[in-house]
């Protein structure tokens, strides 16, 4: 039997507690997109959706939020994009189900990536939730909310109308988990068994919510993905400075007016605005807000109490921004001899000497140039957060993405490469495909990354048959699945060459891109 297709006045409607929603439905799958959640008004805290009568169709993407600057397409082999109208009123979420049922499956909400300031709900091609609603049996809602100065702009000292507006964004993803709260079970989904999940900024937002109370009890469990670095750091001191300096610019004499002034203006002015303020430590917005609302950064003011036993799986790729370009070295034509040569040569004598033998024992089925593409920026900062987050309780749980990708004659995998195994959409990018068309290899990995990541919405726990055992993290010891063509747990493997990274690698590598220039592509 052949794909079937429903649209009409009946099919999956759904009442919500603002009023009906009407979606599609879709090979085994009712979807519903573009769905409001909330209503944002600049600067404030979200607002109720006014309940509307009648059905409301629901078979178009929303809105995103607008960016600070239009993205110039590049690199689409490396993270295949989607490009969508934006507006402010962004605050919407999609959903696919396998039944509108009182099945009470597991909930996956997928938190986008791109910091605290780019990005969407459907910016990635990978992103679709289709094949892991039905193959996962699970409810998948994406969720678009606010970013950059919509979403991160502490106004604070300007009124109590404004108290969080430093953190409005996370404010729109409490709101959206609150719907989600009040309406999955009519969607054939489990409220007592919602999972977050995000990568990079996604996985930021993920430990963003666990220090924010308002989003206490409106998630069960959490996936961190490249989430946990430096650069999606917390923003803190007053935005006064800025904000005053954004209505001179603009010439206005009031907050009020930066409510309404022309999203483009106000943009063009704090692009113009804040390389100065950024140069002098000032705050510059962008970012969580530490507050009451929001408590900070784990690694520097420690997790809540309150979520002490809210599972998490947290991890990384092996590359991460160091293989988002091509790398200079042809592994397949050179010699070991060749590369431990060209090593020596970047590193210098005693960066080889220290890294070189601890490189070999964390990954000996590595070659030796893949050194040179190893990531410490954000494996560093991601030891730390295991060994805090694991000192509480006994449902942390580490992994390390290590599977090379087909591009440009094979590539050390790179940031966001490991999103189309966790949703079960390698068959819609090119990179996890051979030139030969012997799939085998990545079609195994897919199957066993999906299935850990739903074992783990389903219990907390990602372990699953197709894996080895697969045991938490404890402070003195992290049990990694180092997932490859050969899956296995390994303990404390790289911390001595992470530490020696930063030492060693972190400079010279410095010194190599200042020469040839840098290629990053979200």
């Amino acid at each position: 039997m052949g794909i079937q297709f429903t649209c009409n006045r009946t099919a999956a409607v759904v009442r919500t507690d603002a009023g009906s929603v009407r979606g599609y439905t879709y090979n085994g799958l009712q979807i519903f997109k573009g769905i409001p959640y909330a209503r944002a008004r600049r600067f404030h805290a979200p607002e109720p959706v006014a309940p509307w009568e009648g059905v409301m169709d629901a078979t178009s993407y929303g809105y995103v939020c607008p960016l600070l600057s239009s993205d110039r397409p590049n690199g689409e082999l490396y993270v295949p994009h989607r490009y969508w109208p934006m507006d402010e009123d962004c605050l919407n979420l999609n959903l696919w189900t396998p039944g509108l049922d009182d099945h009470a499956r597991p909930v996956l909400v997928w938190l986008h990536g791109g910091g605290y300031e780019a990005g969407s709900a459907i910016e990635q091609v990978a992103y679709d939730g289709a094949n892991m609603a039905r193959l996962g049996d699970a409810v998948v809602i994406s969720i678009n909310h606010r970013l950059n100065i919509l979403g991160y702009f502490d106004l604070s000292d300007f009124g109590e109308e404004y108290a969080n507006s430093g953190n409005a964004g996370t404010d729109d993803i409490v709101a959206a988990l609150k719907w989600i709260q009040a309406n999955v079970a009519r969607f054939g989904g489990d409220p007592a068994r919602v999972t977050v999940f995000g990568q990079s900024g996604g996985g930021g937002k993920v430990t963003t919510l666990l220090q924010t109370p308002a989003a206490d009890g409106l998630f069960a469990r959490g996936i961190n993905m490249s989430g946990v670095i430096g650069l999606l750091g917390d923003e803190k001191g007053s935005g006064r400075e800025m904000a005053e300096a954004l209505m001179a610019e603009l010439g206005l004499r009031s907050v009020r007016e930066l409510e309404t002034v022309d999203y483009r203006l106000l943009a063009r002015a704090y692009l113009k605005l804040r390389p100065a303020f950024r140069q002098a430590g000032k705050y510059v917005g962008g970012k969580p807000h530490p507050n009451a609302f929001y408590l900070g950064d784990p690694c520097s003011v420690g997790f809540r109490e309150e979520t002490r036993q809210i599972p998490l799986l947290v991890g990384s790729v092996f590359g991460e921004f160091l293989s988002f370009s091509p790398s200079p070295y042809d592994r397949a034509a050179m010699t070991p001899a060749e590369q431990e040569a060209a090593v020596r040569e970047v590193l210098g004598e005693e960066g080889a000497q220290a890294l070189l033998p601890l490189f070999r024992k964390a990954y000996p089925e590595r070659n030796v140039i893949d050194l040179l593409r190893l990531d410490f920026i954000f494996r560093a900062p991601e030891i730390e957060y295991i060994a805090r987050r694991s000192a509480m309780n006994r449902c942390t749980f580490s992994y390390l993405f290590n599977m090379d990708q087909y591009l440009y004659g094979g590539s050390t995998p790179w940031h966001c490469c490991d999103i189309p195994y966790v949703f079960h959409n390698m068959d819609l990018v090119e990179h996890t495909h051979r030139p030969d068309g012997n799939n085998a290899l990545a079609e195994r990995i897919q199957e066993q990354v999906f299935s850990s990541v739903m074992a783990f919405a389903r219990s907390g726990n990602p372990e699953t048959d197709l894996l080895p055992a697969w045991p938490a993290c404890r402070p003195e010891c992290e049990a990694t699945m180092v997932i490859g063509e050969h899956c296995e747990i390994r303990e404390d493997f790289d911390h001595r060459l992470i530490s020696a990274a930063l030492r060693f690698l972190a400079p010279a590598l410095a010194r190599q891109q200042a020469r040839e220039g840098a290629s990053i592509q979200h």
